[in-house]
């Protein structure tokens, strides 16, 4: 059975705490989604603000190709006919297939926040569906605080979807709009509501008591036919229903449903740091099924299991959703995980080696340092303890001056390198003293290695260790790089959060060069 997935990601996704799209962003998210196939894709509120007007207006000049369009509204204002109602026309000027009507189920909102009688209420909803179906467009009704106010007034809340079922909407979708309902209501809900209306009936989670995921997946048990959600679970307060989870979940969990177009679900993790990027949004490492941790062994016994076998701790293939194994590395390791990181250099059989390595890792994370997410630094202390690494330069002295200029603050960085018999001096200038080492650390190497000047710092972190020690502290800074093909984190501990960065920053230099060697 084909469970559609309707995305509200540009709306109602874009209502979280420090979620904030572009135009542009918009549209990029909109064409990925498109592409993948997703049943519908909701773009906004044309009535809200210009960006979501012009929004339907770029798409309804370059449609979608695979998906439908939806443009999202509320029902009639009070006392107004829909013909005369500005949100209605806005509707209509989006030009879209579809349009989602959201509307109140709750007596309590009825008559206490729009200040209307229960049989206008009812009217409203009536009567903005079937003026919009009449205007030739699919309608999908979100009823709204729908599972709450079953519980409360099941007769009043059955009224309301009847009403918008007989006025001609495709679809009823059961909102749990405050995010408070268990598994086992929305299941019995469903099936109650589901001989109330002769319509399918989709579901619309939001998170608040993390179980957005388990009730979407029981409304669907139940006979919902279609999921509400967001990419990566955006959205007000706790998020809404996370649809990558969803879609993992229904597609490979679950016998009997089918998403998208079946093997688009393996361009999830892509999908998923897509849309993190373009909302300039971290990354949550352990986001079930995509997040970088989801499948991230660290404990010796589980990597010696997975090394064997990979069910033995693991719920699918990473690859059915596109993401990756790793091999973690920590004082917690064993044999096992050094060997499965070490292997691409054909060092597994050296046990003198590998014991070296473990014991250099425990110690220096006794010191502060942690490989989990440095694995580029990783790599380069593994080539350096099996004698396989030859540094590309050498550093004479660098210096960090930060001072004011016309009221203005100025950071700038002297470094002084040796390649080979050559001495290479750069000055340069930066946003603060990491930046400014950076500069001049690849201006002085650009003249020899010229394809530094295709990489960048892209995320910088600083950990307090022993925070105990106060303006003493041990300090670890994180630095993750990347060029036009991949990106790579390294590692640098010191009691000094300069000196700390400087070893980051060589590491990750040194690494670019390596690999651009082709791993010599």
């Amino acid at each position: 059975m084909h469970i559609q997935i309707y995305d509200t990601t540009l709306r109602d996704g874009a209502q979280g705490e420090g979620v904030s799209f572009s135009l542009e962003d918009k549209i990029l998210i909109a064409r990925r989604l498109d592409e993948l196939g997703f049943d519908y894709i909701e773009g906004g509120y044309p009535l809200s603000n210009p960006k979501d007007a012009e929004f339907f207006q770029r798409l309804a000049a370059e449609p979608l190709k695979r998906s439908k369009l939806c443009a999202f509204g509320m029902t009639r204002r009070r006392g107004m006919k829909p013909a005369d109602d500005p949100g209605m026309k806005c509707l209509l000027d989006a030009k879209t297939p579809v349009v989602t009507i959201v509307g109140k189920t709750s007596d309590f909102h009825a008559t206490e926040i729009l200040g209307v009688s229960l049989e206008e209420n009812l009217a409203m909803i009536s009567e903005t569906v079937a003026y919009l179906v009449s205007e030739g467009r699919e309608v999908i009704y979100d009823a709204e605080h729908f599972f709450d106010t079953w519980k409360s007034n099941p007769k009043y809340a059955a009224e309301t979807i009847r009403a918008a079922a007989k006025a001609g909407a495709s679809l009823i979708v059961m909102c749990d709009t405050n995010g408070g309902t268990l598994p086992e209501e929305i299941e019995r809900i469903t099936k109650e509501a589901s001989v109330t209306v002769n319509v399918p009936l989709g579901i619309h989670c939001h998170n608040d008591c993390e179980l957005a995921v388990a009730n979407s997946l029981a409304a669907v048990d139940a006979g919902a036919v279609q999921v509400q959600g967001t990419v990566n679970g955006l959205g007000e307060r706790c998020g809404n229903v996370d649809l990558v989870s969803v879609m993992g979940n229904l597609a490979l969990k679950k016998k009997g449903y089918e998403v998208l177009a079946g093997d688009d679900v393996q361009h999830l993790a892509e999908l998923s740091r897509y849309v993190y990027e373009v909302a300039n949004m971290n990354f949550r490492n352990g986001q079930p099924f995509v997040g970088a941790s989801a499948f991230a062994h660290k404990g010796g016994m589980h990597v010696h299991a997975v090394a064997k076998a990979a069910h033995s701790y693991e719920h699918i293939d990473p690859a059915a959703v596109g993401n990756e194994r790793r091999i973690l590395v920590s004082e917690l390791s064993g044999r096992s995980n050094i060997i499965a990181l070490a292997t691409k250099h054909n060092l597994a059989q050296d046990k003198e080696l590998m014991t070296r390595v473990l014991d250099e890792i425990v110690d220096r994370e006794n010191r502060g340092y942690q490989y989990e997410a440095a694995e580029a630094s990783f790599e380069l202390l593994v080539r350096q303890l099996a004698g396989d690494f030859h540094p590309h330069f050498k550093l004479d002295r660098y210096r960090v001056s930060v001072g004011s200029q016309s009221n203005e603050t100025v950071t700038e960085a002297t470094v002084k390198l040796a390649i080979g018999d050559d001495l290479f001096l750069e000055v340069a200038e930066g946003d603060g003293p990491v930046n400014a080492l950076d500069a001049a650390l690849r201006g002085a190497l650009v003249k020899r290695f010229p394809s530094v000047a295709t990489m960048h710092l892209s995320d910088y972190k600083v950990r307090v260790i022993n925070g105990e020690a106060g303006t003493a502290a041990r300090v670890r800074v994180i630095i993750e790089s990347q060029d036009d093909e991949d990106s790579w984190t390294t590692v640098g501990v010191h009691e000094n959060v300069i000196e700390a960065s400087w070893g980051a920053l060589v590491d990750s230099i040194e690494y670019k060069l390596c690999k651009d060697d082709g791993g010599k």
